[in-house]
């Protein structure tokens, strides 16, 4: 199954990053899915585009901006399928419900927010 979003779509899921990025908070993925009224099915568009930017920000060696997407439960961390996307970008290793885990994105959020993204990415 394929999912798309528009270009106005991705900007605006680039300009919610930045925002949170430049304010150092981090997003969950129902508010990101609600601010920028994702086509059905919803998450698995939002998690399509997430994954596409990880690979365009491993790409270009930049910090992951999918980083500061968080699922609202308990544990303040990205979803399974985030931690087997940065593995299979070569980021990360490991379980994706332990120490190592959350260690690792903990790094990965403060390398986001210290980053300097230049304007047209």
């Amino acid at each position: 199954m394929s999912v798309r979003i528009s270009r106005q779509q991705w900007q605006a899921l680039l300009s919610e990053l930045d925002d949170a990025r430049r304010q150092r908070h981090l997003l969950t993925y129902r508010a990101l899915i609600e601010r920028l009224d994702l086509p059905t099915p919803a998450m698995q568009t939002l998690t399509a585009a997430l994954e596409h930017l990880a690979a365009l920000d491993a790409r270009a060696e930049r910090p992951l901006r999918s980083a500061l997407v968080i699922s609202q439960g308990a544990s303040r961390l990205p979803r399974t399928g985030f931690f087997d996307c940065v593995t299979r970008l070569g980021r990360f290793s490991g379980a994706s419900d332990g120490v190592a885990a959350a260690s690792w994105h903990a790094a990965e959020v403060v390398r986001v927010f210290e980053f300097d993204y230049p304007a047209d990415v």
